[in-house]
């Protein structure tokens, strides 16, 4: 396995082009993170170039792996909850470059989320993956508890309705164990 850096991102040029780049190629490959094929470049930056701003607020970390030069993946973590959820945080976007896959990026940025979270006072994380194609096994390897399955939550990248399945995981002072 490589020895990413993980580190949060901010908005800086290489960085949104790599980050609109592996948006673009992992929803060519049939990944389910909210958008469709084709995906234009431009609208894949406005969309980081979005959530960058999110995070300069406070309100999400954007997380990146990077091998030498290259973002290699990326993770998000949602932190602007509603008033009566300041303890609980998401977990979304989580990308790898396809090129990437299988040399545990993915398992490094989940637990630097994990424990940014922690840092930020969460005790629970939610997340939500695809039924088909997502990364359950990732997740279910990270200690994350699956809660249940919504039939036909959203549309496939190249068209047809995949499912969604939920998962949560207690955190911090309040335990790390289901």
């Amino acid at each position: 396995m490589t020895a990413f850096e993980i580190r949060p991102l901010a908005a800086d040029e290489d960085t949104l082009t790599q980050l609109a780049e592996i948006l673009v190629e992992t929803v060519a490959h049939g990944g389910s993170v909210s958008f469709m094929h084709p995906l234009p470049l431009a609208q894949a930056r406005a969309f980081w170039a979005g959530s960058l701003a999110a995070a300069a607020r406070g309100e999400r970390v954007v997380l990146g792996a990077w091998d030498g030069a290259t973002l290699a993946g990326t993770v998000t973590l949602l932190l602007d909850c509603p008033p009566n959820q300041p303890h609980r945080g998401e977990i979304a976007k989580m990308m790898t470059r396809v090129s990437c896959r299988g040399r545990g990026a993915a398992s490094a940025l989940m637990r630097r989320a994990e424990a940014l979270a922690i840092a930020a006072g969460r005790t629970l994380l939610v997340l939500d993956t695809a039924s088909e194609g997502g990364a359950s096994g990732l997740y279910e390897g990270l200690g994350f508890v699956f809660a249940g399955e919504i039939p036909d939550y959203a549309l496939k990248p190249h068209g047809g309705l995949t499912g969604t399945r939920l998962y949560w995981k207690r955190i911090g002072h309040s335990g790390a164990e289901a």
